[in-house]
């Protein structure tokens, strides 16, 4: 599998949550130069790229594009004039999003408050 298809893979399993939780949805565009990610336009037409190094464990890079998702939905959903919480924490509303980490070589989603207690894993958010 190259580097390219892990990517591509990661940023999959990272939608899934987005489309699963996120009022905002992306149109994910393959960016013209050679650039080693993708682009996430927001429906204002504003455009962020989303990368991971390709050198990283999986539960790291992973993580990594979840992050760099998580970045790109909150200024979505700030520049729709929702809530800038994705994903929400579900033990504190409204709050606070969850963080991206890495636990047992697993990328999960955590209270950035309780880090003792994944949320779960990145990929697997109930919709809500």
């Amino acid at each position: 599998m190259t580097a390219d298809d892990e990517f591509t893979r990661a940023l999959e399993t990272v939608l899934k949550d987005l489309r699963a939780q996120c009022a905002v949805q992306p149109d994910v565009r393959e960016p013209e130069d050679d650039y080693p990610g993708v682009t996430l336009y927001a429906p204002d037409g504003s455009g962020q790229g989303v990368y991971a190094w390709p050198d990283e464990r999986a539960g790291v890079r992973l993580a990594a594009v979840a992050d760099g998702v998580q970045e790109w939905a909150v200024e979505a959903l700030w520049g729709e004039g929702e809530p800038a919480v994705w994903p929400g924490c579900p033990a504190h509303p409204g709050s606070h999003p969850l963080n991206a980490t890495v636990v047992d070589g697993v990328a999960v989603w955590v209270c950035p408050q309780d880090r003792e207690r994944p949320v779960g894993a990145v990929g697997e958010l109930p919709p809500g």
